[in-house]
């Protein structure tokens, strides 16, 4: 994906200043009655949503890839990006066009993840929205899922990758939240929605005192949770997530 504005236009300066800021989001931008995608977000959504892919100007000297939506049926197209895993940043015009001396104002006002999306515009049909977060060390895999429509809160521990993958299956997660020194990556690959976070994010007595301040508990042994140190990391990096 291309973040640098070097020989763009105004408009297209604008638009690489905030897809920097969400390199890892389908970024849908809008211009006039239109959300716009570009690059490779504009091949992406004409490839799920099934939209022409046509091009506007040129960036060092290629066309630039373009696709849009109109913005009166967005949802419809949003909940299709949901179902694909993708995570959306909807760029709005803020200023009035009208006003503008120059290129009107733009800001990211809305995130929506496949996880996180609670809108029951957006839901799929008796399908829970569950976000799930993984983790391991040497010996144990951790799984802590989220339930944002119910206030479901978990957290597991599996010793075998059988009995893991048994966990995943079972929630059939719509967003998947994985440490990037998870050591059996290849356990999560036919799942859509997948977000590597940092290792940090797992630190373990960070993610103590997260759940801890969450729960409003100097410990957390009232919730059957002693002795899962992996099961904890998991479910501090899941509630920094959301």
């Amino acid at each position: 994906m291309v973040t640098s504005s070097n020989n763009a236009t105004p408009l297209m300066q604008q638009y690489l200043s905030v897809k920097s800021q969400y390199p890892e989001t389908l970024l849908l931008y809008r211009m006039g009655d239109f959300y716009e995608t570009f690059f490779d977000d504009a091949k992406k959504a004409a490839e799920i949503l099934d939209i022409t892919l046509t091009k506007r100007g040129t960036y060092n000297g290629e066309p630039i890839p373009m696709a849009g939506v109109p913005f009166h049926s967005v949802d419809n197209y949003l909940a299709r990006l949901i179902e694909h895993g993708e995570s959306v940043a909807i760029c709005e015009q803020i200023g009035d066009p009208a006003a503008a001396k120059g290129i009107v104002e733009r800001k990211v006002t809305r995130i929506i993840t496949p996880g996180t999306v609670t809108d029951d515009n957006l839901l799929a049909e008796r399908k829970d929205n569950c976000i799930v977060c993984v983790c391991s060390d040497q010996l144990t895999y951790a799984v802590s899922y989220i339930n944002l429509s119910s206030g479901d809160f978990y957290c597991y521990e599996a010793e075998t990758p059988a009995a893991f993958e048994s966990i995943l299956q079972r929630l059939r997660p719509a967003e998947l939240l994985y440490s990037e020194n998870f050591k059996s990556p290849e356990l999560l690959s036919s799942y859509t929605g997948l977000r590597r976070r940092p290792v940090w994010d797992f630190d373990y007595e960070t993610s103590l005192k997260k759940l801890c301040r969450q729960f409003g508990t100097r410990d957390l042994s009232g919730f059957g949770l002693n002795g899962i140190s992996i099961g904890i990391c998991a479910a501090g990096a899941l509630l920094s997530y959301v």
